[in-house]
């Protein structure tokens, strides 16, 4: 049983041995074999990166791919062969494209990253280059419940399309630019607003929680310019800038509360602009930064907004109704006429320039969420995103193999071809070997069995029969039988007693005693059935040899006559660059490789089967000296045994 182990762990070894010789790429886990190119994002909120210490959650990310960092060639066209996992690479999670130009090679693809922590790393996969691929985009699911609306502004003449699963699409069309903060935004003159709807997901009640962000360019200082305005009655919250500077104004019960921030962003730039509420209080947010805060709540709204006006201008001035004519007709004078004023409110202007990434959600978001969002999609995105280069799965037909297949010359290739041939040949003759020692070894032990029932008395072998003698004197089974006949113990058995019946065909009965020359002779029988054993278990044992002296010398041959012919290619052209030298040294280099697959197996598999051989081998010498040391004490002479000359065996 440990023979047949051993015999079975080598066979698995060489197994393994050989597809690793034949496997070009990474041992690494893949998530499906059917994408065959994938790079690593690391998004790192820690030190060395954005260096976000506040809590963050569960966050949409920004991927931003361009031709440098991603090989749009390989992907379809349209982006639908693109698949993220997380850092276990085998959950995938939820992501929706919001532009995928192949031809200008830029994308940009949003990516529900879970539980991102402050100050750490959050490793993830992508995945593509499936031409075979559906489009598995999910954009409702990329965000949150607690997010009620996302604009990307990627429409053109169209309503504002929301990504959310509230379906909060404005109820006017704006005009888009191209190339704002990412990909379209919308373009505000100042005089043309986009309305958002009254719905009621967006509906506020009082002291509830709220955050809104966008990305702002305006195109010049403009004073009291509103970029977000939402008016109920005395309730409201405008959002805008002033001269540059963010403010935003609360209207409640109580009054109008403003808050600016303390420096002004320059015009022509983009800024993050966010504001929470979370029923205490209202915060500003700038790039991602806290600016100012005020104590106050939101109170109740369920009113359209407006993108780029007021949303609800300023009274008309009341005038006064004109005096009554005098009772007797005299003339009086007249009372000058009185202009009501309405109450004193500011004056605004609707704001001109560009918006982007228009967000709002029901909660108030923690800094580091805001922190995240203005870093991810802004210009600073390389501190918190890195892309790995891209890996490569384990093809014949895609990767750095094919084009080293591909330069092959056609020398190598014969080269190579007769080291295939050598190959199959070894290992069907390490295949036939160890099938054939396995099989004797199990006969070996079976024909033992029966062999040291009989060892103290050859008596029962000497009728001389066939039969009995095939038996071995009825000790052996017909099932039993068909595998002893595989040992050479047996058959170097066969070749003793054959001799020992020869000896005995002419003595007269009961005659039971050999003569030294007759012993001498037997074994002398029995050393020629041994070497002709020992040579059934060597034969074919030379290819192994042949592969592995041979082989080597072979892909050695291959490769510099490869070498040779790249030189003289590169000498005939004058075009001297490493890639013109590289694939042509490596294809050469291919016939090696080549040379050592067929030898290494063929080397273990070599020292194996000469173990077992040599095993084998002792077995037979051992039970011939065995069988004659017991042939001579069983037949030996004896005054008992010897009536006269005539009963000895010749």
């Amino acid at each position: 049983m440990q023979r047949k182990g051993a015999g079975f762990v080598l066979a698995v070894m060489l197994g393994l041995l050989a597809g690793l010789t034949m496997l070009p790429g990474s041992a690494r886990a893949w998530w499906n074999d059917e994408w065959t190119l994938r790079k690593q994002l690391t998004i790192d909120t820690g030190a060395t990166g954005a260096g976000i210490t506040d809590p963050v959650g569960t966050s949409p990310v920004l991927i931003r791919l361009h031709s440098g960092n991603f090989q749009f060639e390989r992907a379809k066209q349209d982006g639908a062969d693109i698949r993220f996992v997380a850092e276990d690479d085998t959950t995938p999670l939820k992501y929706h494209v919001e532009k995928f130009d192949s031809l200008m090679g830029e994308a940009f693809v949003w990516v529900s990253v879970p539980d991102v922590k402050p100050g750490a790393q959050a490793r993830l996969w992508l995945y593509y280059a499936n031409p075979n691929a559906a489009g598995a985009e999910e954009a409702k699911a990329t965000f949150d419940p607690d997010t009620l609306l996302v604009y990307h502004f990627t429409e053109n003449g169209l309503p504002v399309r929301d990504y959310t699963t509230w379906n909060n699409t404005a109820e006017t069309a704006g005009v888009t630019a191209d190339g704002s903060m990412i990909g379209r935004g919308l373009r505000l003159d100042g005089q043309t607003p986009v309305t958002l709807p009254a719905s009621a997901s967006l509906a506020v009640a009082n002291g509830a929680a709220l955050t809104w962000s966008a990305w702002v360019k305006a195109d010049a200082d403009q004073p009291k310019a509103l970029i977000y305005s939402r008016r109920d009655g005395v309730a409201g919250l405008d959002i805008g800038m002033d001269n540059g500077v963010a403010f935003v104004e609360l209207r409640n019960g109580f009054g109008l509360q403003r808050m600016t921030a303390p420096a002004a962003l320059a015009a022509g730039t983009w800024h993050h602009i966010a504001v929470t509420a979370d029923g205490t209080r209202l915060r500003l947010f700038v790039d991602g930064l806290p600016q100012v805060e005020i104590a106050g709540a939101l109170a109740a709204m369920n009113t359209p907004a407006l993108l780029g006006a007021d949303a609800a201008p300023a009274p008309a001035p009341v005038i006064a109704p004109e005096p009554a004519p005098a009772i007797d007709g005299a003339a009086e004078a007249a009372a000058p006429v009185a202009e009501i004023a309405a109450p004193a409110l500011p004056v605004y202007t609707g704001f001109a320039g560009e918006i982007d990434e228009l967000q709002i959600a029901k909660i108030a978001r923690p800094a580091g969420f805001i922190r995240l969002a203005a870093l991810g999609q802004g210009g600073d995105s390389a501190k918190l995103l890195s892309l790995s280069m891209d890996e490569e799965t384990t093809t014949w037909l895609t990767g750095h193999f094919a084009v080293i297949v591909k330069s092959v010359t056609l020398d190598a290739w014969v080269v190579i071809g007769i080291l295939a041939v050598m190959a199959v040949i070894s290992w069907v003759v390490v295949a036939g070997k160890m099938s054939y020692v396995g099989r004797q070894q199990r006969a070996n032990s079976r024909f033992l069995e029966a062999y040291d029932r009989i060892a103290g008395d050859f008596s029962v072998l000497e009728a001389g029969k066939a039969d009995d003698a095939g038996t071995m004197g009825g000790h052996l089974s017909r099932a039993d039988l068909r595998l002893v006949r595989h040992s050479a113990l047996y058959r170097v058995f066969n070749a003793g007693l054959h001799e020992i019946h020869r000896r005995f065909a002419g003595a007269k009965p009961g005659a039971r005693w050999l003569k030294a020359e007759s012993i001498a002779a037997i074994r002398a029988s029995l050393d020629a059935t041994q070497v002709r054993e020992l040579q059934k278990l060597n034969r074919q044992i030379v290819v192994l040899t042949i592969a592995i002296s041979g082989g080597p010398f072979l892909g050695l041959l291959g490769t510099v006559v490869g070498v040779m012919i790249t030189f003289a290619a590169i000498a005939a052209s004058g075009d001297v660059n490493v890639n013109a030298i590289a694939p042509g040294i490596a294809a050469a280099l291919l016939a090696t490789v080549a040379g050592l697959a067929v030898a290494i197996p063929a080397l273990f598999a070599y020292n194996y089967l000469n173990s077992r051989i040599k095993d084998a081998s002792a077995d037979i010498q051992v039970f011939v000296d065995e069988f004659i040391t017991r042939l001579a004490e069983f037949y030996a002479w004896s005054p008992e045994t010897r009536v006269d000359d005539t009963l000895a065996a010749e």
